[in-house]
Formats: structure tokens, sequence, C-alpha cells
């Protein structure tokens, strides 16, 4: 089973060389890593480590969401990883541990990332209803997806923050795909980033509302955001966020999913 791990990076310095480690370093070892450069100018291609299974794809994109488009297009893997630049395979076992599980096609295999930035252990709801659905779903970089299947609904770049979470509502949705939940964590996760910022939040709320609009009833999105009020969802995401409560926060998270 070759998997296609896809790295998108633009002037990443260091961080790059060190996500290209977590990977390198791991056990199972079937696999590529892409590499999409957008044009980097920082020297952060120039000491690439000596690895055969890595590939440089460099040409101008309009985009993160555009260029994992087109490093989707050039990959050769069964199934696809996205891994952004600073985030890392959170130890050597992962792609062991979650490869056997990729089993079926038109599946998404996914699990659970590390929040560096809030100290704690983000659980993805094992059990996907469509509430679960609508409040969020599993990060990008915890979701290994059937590549026949994604080039079959690349990323919608019209969708600026958004179009990681409108393409796996697809899959659910439309490709009808099998989520398959691996209890462990896969990536570790810088935090913040691109849609943590103010401005992009408001963008965020504004396509999420756009996105769930093409895929879930009107009746059920009204009655979503009302729940999401009255589990008073703005104040959690604070408390998950924050380093002090963050982890005791998504420990008790942790705990209802398995209830």
């Amino acid at each position: 089973m070759k998997l296609s791990i896809i790295v998108v990076t633009l002037n990443a310095g260091r961080e790059l060389t060190a996500t290209l480690k977590s990977i390198i370093t791991q056990e199972y070892d079937d696999f590529e890593i892409l590499i999409k450069d957008g044009g980097s100018t920082d020297g952060s291609l120039d000491n690439l480590p000596k690895d055969p299974r890595i590939l440089l794809l460099s040409r101008p994109d309009a985009g993160i969401y555009d260029a994992m488009n087109q490093a989707l297009e050039a990959a050769s893997g069964d199934y696809v990883l996205f891994i952004n630049c600073g985030d890392y395979l959170y130890d050597v076992y992962v792609l062991s541990d979650v490869v056997p599980l990729l089993n079926e096609p038109n599946s998404v295999v996914y699990g659970d990332i590390l929040d560096r930035m809030a100290g704690a252990r983000v659980t993805s709801n094992p059990n996907l209803d469509e509430f679960a659905l609508y409040r969020n779903v599993p990060c990008h970089q915890a979701c290994i997806y059937d590549r026949k299947m994604l080039l079959a609904h690349p990323f919608q770049t019209e969708y600026l923050v958004r179009a990681d979470y409108e393409q796996f509502l697809w899959c659910h949705y439309i490709a009808r795909a099998k989520m398959i939940y691996a209890n462990r964590v896969i990536s570790s996760y810088m935090g913040g980033g691109f849609s943590a910022t103010r401005e992009n939040r408001r963008l965020s709320a504004r396509e999420h509302g756009e996105i769930v609009a093409r895929y879930m009833s009107p009746e059920n999105v009204s009655k979503y955001r009302r729940r999401m009020i009255l589990s008073l969802s703005p104040l959690r995401r604070l408390l998950a966020g924050n380093p002090v409560t963050g982890g005791l926060y998504n420990r008790i998270k942790t705990k209802a999913y398995k209830t």
C-alpha cells in the first residue's frame, strides 16, 4: 500500500527540514514525499534530506489549496496525507499503525492531533453523526484519504480557509466514504496558522455557513446552530485553545467521546 505524503511549502525555513525528518524516520517506508513549493527564495530547499522518496514539485500556485490540488495530481500513491510545514508525524510508528487500516477503497482513516500551542491532545469524534460534522471535522493533518476519491473532487479553491472542510463533507455525503477512526495521535500540529486570525475566523464562519447549506437541510442547520449556542461553543473553543485549560478540556472531551 503506497502512501503519498504531501508537504506544501513557501519560504518555510527550518520548519521544512523538521517536518521532513518526522516523515523519513518512519518505520513504515512504502511512501513518497511530494514537496509542493510555490517559489521559495529563503534557501529552505537547498539542503533537503538525501532520500530518494523525496520529490520536489516547484511551480507557481494560487494559494495553499491550489498547491494541494497540484500535488494531488502529481502524486502516485494509493492514499494521500497532507502535512503542513511546521507540523510533524507524532512518532515513528504512526504509519505502521495506520496503514493496516487502509484496506478499503473510498475510505478516510482519521485520528487525533497534538496541538502544540495549547499543549493538548485534540481528540476527533469517533462517531461522525451529522451534528459532529456540523461542529467540525478532523484536521486534514490527521486524515488519510483514498487518492482516487479526492481526484474526483479536489479542494474547492473558492473557499479560502474551509476548503478541507467542504471536501470532507463531500467525501461523507456524496462519495459515501467509509470513515475509519484510528484511536491515536497522527500529527503534532503547530497551532495558529492562516485560519486562526480574527479576520479569518470571521471568514471561516461565513464559509462554514455556505458549506453546511450545501450538504445539510435548512431545518437541521438551524437546529445545530441552536445547539451550539446553548452549549456555549465559543467559550469551549477558548478553553480548548488555551495552554492553561486546553489539556483538561480535551481530556474531558476524550472521555465524553468514549462514553
